[in-house]
């Protein structure tokens, strides 16, 4: 079985007072609350290996949300279903702007980007 190496992102502490180390899955998973509050929004999707994964182990908030960090910080892309009748660009660029938003105010960090990838329409609604 492949070992899923975790990331972190790591916060230097004020005057040297340690720092704070942030799991790439709690960036996930605010990300992934942040975008089910879009209005449009039907669902996360996540990629087949995500699909699997989920299926096999305890299922995850974060299904559809992948976290990337780099030199330049950090990168969240998400993966959704928008509902029929909504504009799509317009519900992506909400999605970008309410994941930005709620990681600075949890974290006190801006993601660099955040790449809105719409897997699909929803048409039961």
């Amino acid at each position: 079985m492949e070992e899923v190496k975790k990331e972190t992102l790591t916060i230097q502490g004020e005057g040297g007072n340690g720092f704070i180390r942030i799991s790439d899955d709690v960036v996930a998973d605010i990300a992934a609350l942040a975008v089910t509050e879009v209005d449009g929004v039907a669902h996360l999707t996540g990629g087949v290996s995500d699909e699997v994964v989920s299926k096999i182990s305890r299922k995850k908030l974060s299904k559809g949300i992948r976290v990337i960090f780099d030199e330049e910080g950090f990168r969240v892309d998400v993966s959704a279903v928008v509902k029929f009748g909504y504009n799509i660009v317009e519900v992506s660029t909400a999605i970008q702007e309410k994941v930005k938003q709620t990681l600075q105010t949890m974290t006190g960090l801006m993601p660099a980007v955040v790449n809105v990838r719409v897997s699909g329409v929803d048409f039961s609604s």
